[in-house]
């Protein structure tokens, strides 16, 4: 008899493995993100709130390839373009080698995050279509990893490593949905001409990686010209992030020590990404001032539109979705987890921040009347998602525990825990 398919199942000790390296990674950095966006929020309600706003304002770069950008701008358009950059890489290395290659293992996170934009993005639409406002459809449709991570550390929990892949798997493919949507619905102006030219140092980029060089001097000064290039056309310059990660090979071309070049490059930026680009973004972006927005300001329907989208329609979405593949594909809950853990999870994932205030920026431009109303939606129904998500993770975090310390048991100490080992008797 054969074993029945089991949704949120172990995969393998290698991947689990490279999965908790990198959310560690992710877990010091959306705790930066946090900090950064407290410092931003404290400061921006304190009565030196004006030098908050001027610091954003300050004007930097050549005038003459106009990249004369503020400091907030050049946060959005340069630095997430690091972040990008790293997604891309990720991305990539879950299609070629990670979860995602598998048609089975991916139709779970694929059809959760699909579901987690989809039923935000109706949510959103409907409360604000008849305010003139539902142009911001997209900004609680993407899941921030790093800010749920962090929430996962402040709160202690020891989600098993299936849970962790899913939340990570899930992000990854929220990445590419959330870069499909700023490319395609949020360039206003195209400039044709540059975005072509863009593609000469991109190509030229893309040659050099797949013949494994890693001179930083030849490969760096194509990435900015590829990115300026992308920038000039109008086309959001973090496009050229996603596209530069894209074209990094992930497999090795010949076996040896050391890793591939995919893996090179994300050790190399992904801590740059973390530790700096996103959290100086947040920065910039999260200080909203609620004296100046008044209380009205959450009562507007892009706020409402925005919690309720996050911490309702990320909910219903991620965990219908879940449902709907068991449902279709009559698999079981892996041992020892319960909907409770879906639920949790698909809570959790209606933290939407870095993304998100990134897409309401793209669809109303910074710094517009409604940019408060935007910042307080975001930043409250992050809050909720998480408050809630807490309690309902802190609730299972004893049989967690047991799951871990499971995990953990190696008898035979040669460095592979037992439980990935085992083999089930298909007959």
């Amino acid at each position: 008899m054969s074993r029945p398919a089991r949704l949120f199942d172990r995969g393998t000790w290698a991947e689990a493995r490279r999965i908790g390296d990198l959310l560690r990674t992710e877990t010091v950095g959306g705790l930066l993100l946090v900090g950064a966006a407290l410092v931003a929020l404290v400061w921006a309600n304190s009565p030196w709130r004006g030098s908050y706003t001027a610091l954003g304002a300050i004007t930097v770069g050549p005038a003459a390839l106009h990249l004369d950008l503020t400091l907030a701008a050049w946060s959005a358009d340069g630095l997430l373009a690091i972040f990008f950059f790293v997604a891309g890489l990720e991305l990539k290395r879950e299609f070629v080698a990670g979860d995602l290659r598998e048609p089975r293992r991916a139709a779970l996170p694929v059809a959760a995050a699909v579901g987690g934009m989809i039923v935000p993005a109706v949510i959103f639409t409907a409360l604000n279509l008849g305010a003139g406002t539902a142009v911001g459809w997209a900004i609680p449709t993407a899941t921030d990893i790093a800010f749920a991570l962090a929430v996962l550390a402040v709160i202690s929990t020891h989600l098993p490593s299936a849970l962790r892949t899913f939340l990570l798997t899930l992000a990854v493919v929220d990445d590419l949905l959330a870069i499909t949507i700023i490319a395609i619905f949020y360039t206003d102006d195209l400039h044709p001409v540059p975005l072509l030219l863009a593609l000469a140092p991109l190509a030229l980029f893309t040659v050099l990686v797949q013949r494994r060089v890693r001179s930083w001097w030849l490969l760096l000064p194509l990435a900015v010209l590829t990115w300026g290039l992308v920038h000039a056309s109008g086309v959001h310059a973090t496009v050229a992030g996603v596209l530069l990660g894209f074209a990094v090979p992930v497999v090795r071309r010949a076996a040896g020590p050391g890793p591939g070049l995919a893996e090179h490059f994300e050790h190399r930026f992904r801590p740059l990404s973390a530790g700096v680009a996103v959290p100086v973004f947040a920065f910039f972006a999260a200080g909203v001032s609620v004296v100046d927005a008044g209380l009205g300001a959450f009562l507007h329907p892009v706020a409402l539109g925005a919690i309720l989208g996050l911490f309702v329609g990320k909910t219903l979405g991620v965990l219908g979705a879940t449902w709907a593949v068991q449902r279709f594909t009559r698999a079981q809950l892996a041992e020892g987890l319960s909907w409770w853990d879906v639920l949790g999870l698909a809570v959790l994932a209606g933290i939407g921040f870095t993304v998100s205030l990134l897409i309401g920026e793209l669809a109303f431009g910074p710094g517009s009347t409604i940019d408060g109303e935007v910042k307080i939606g975001v930043l409250i129904g992050s809050l909720l998602s998480a408050l809630v998500a807490s309690v309902i993770l802190r609730v299972r975090n004893a049989r967690y525990r047991r799951m871990e310390a499971e995990e953990a048991v190696d008898t035979d100490a040669d460095g592979v825990p037992d439980v990935y080992q085992r083999r089930e008797d298909p007959t």
